[in-house]
């Protein structure tokens, strides 16, 4: 797949946009109202600002909201949505959508930078994190890159952690150099996932999940022209094992998906083939799996990581395709919701 292919579906006079460009300005808006949306910020002796979004800060849904929106480096929209059905699925829902969504979710949005730290590294405890956002397309560390055709520049950029404590100075100094930016270039925004602003921009994911199972399938990329989607947005549980259970369950049993493909093999294709359901751990809350497996995600059925329920409609046929289902009971068992007994 090419540059070209990647970005066919921008207008001309952004064949090839910068992600971390895009972006500039929701970290400006996050940054310059920090203490409204809950976000701490603190900055290095260098220069790059940190912005803690719930491991010391509070955060917010609001953040949560405007940090998905970074990650998928400012070509998607994410907003809540209260859900007021007379039998709702949950009854605060997030709703993604985006006209590029190739470069959005596995360009920008896909969490697979890897950044570790030994405990003599940092002088205290060893340190794990997968970045996601738009640095990732300034570093290069990952093979997509490469099967995408992409590569960005500019001369700031900004990194989300999904971790529970801030980064340590030597992963600090991996970033800059792997991105190229100066010390005052550089945001990081750490997000825990049993954090409110960590569990709104993981569930915001429900589109990008759905475009790395397509990516898993080999189905050609430039296929994709459109993505939507929504997930239920459970409350984040305080242990970080139950809290990443209920948002890998929101959208493994919760999230709905629609894409809009060009050729209608592949709508039928992915209408059978996407869906969760496929999996053979299906069917059981995500932290039992994880639990189950030793914490060890590389032994869970890569077929899992899927929405629950697809619609693709085919640009070729005008037919739209339908396959997977929600499993209200299965969260409603997890996360409660059931009246109480007077």
């Amino acid at each position: 797949m090419s540059a070209s292919d990647l970005t066919s579906d921008l207008p001309a006079s952004s064949a090839a946009p910068s992600v971390n460009a895009l972006s500039e300005r929701l970290v400006d808006r996050l940054t310059g109202d920090a203490a409204r949306l809950g976000v701490a910020l603190t900055t290095t002796a260098a220069g790059t600002v940190i912005a803690d979004a719930g491991v010391a800060a509070r955060g917010s849904i609001d953040a949560g909201v405007l940090i998905a929106r970074i990650c998928m480096g400012g070509l998607g929209h994410v907003a809540v949505r209260s859900n007021l059905d007379a039998t709702p699925l949950w009854p605060t829902m997030i709703d993604v959508r985006t006209s590029s969504p190739v470069l959005a979710c596995l360009g920008s949005q896909y969490a697979g930078w890897s950044l570790a730290a030994t405990k003599e590294q940092t002088g205290g405890k060893k340190f794990f994190s997968l970045g996601s956002g738009p640095a990732r397309a300034l570093a290069l560390k990952e093979p997509l890159f490469a099967e995408l055709g992409y590569r960005d520049r500019h001369k700031r950029g900004v990194l989300v952690l999904e971790v529970d404590r801030l980064p340590p100075q030597v992963v600090i100094d991996k970033v800059l150099h792997d991105c190229g930016l100066a010390p005052d270039g550089l945001t990081l925004i750490v997000t825990p996932t049993q954090s409110v602003a960590g569990t709104v921009q993981v569930v915001a994911r429900v589109v990008e999940v759905a475009l790395h199972k397509t990516h898993v399938l080999g189905v050609p990329l430039d296929e994709v022209v459109e993505g939507s989607g929504s997930a239920p947005l459970p409350p984040p549980a305080p242990d970080g094992i139950q809290a990443m259970g209920r948002t890998n369950d929101a959208i493994l049993y919760g999230g709905r998906v629609h894409l809009s493909v060009r050729s209608d093999e592949v709508a039928r294709r992915l209408a059978i083939e996407l869906p969760a359901s496929n999996s053979r751990d299906y069917g059981r809350p995500f932290a039992d799996i994880f639990t189950a497996f030793n914490y060890d995600f590389y032994q869970i059925d890569p077929a899992l990581f899927a929405p629950a329920e697809v619609w693709v409609s085919s640009l070729e046929s005008g037919a739209t395709y339908h396959g997977g289902q929600l499993d209200g009971a299965l969260l409603q068992a997890q996360w409660g919701g059931r009246p109480i007994a007077p």
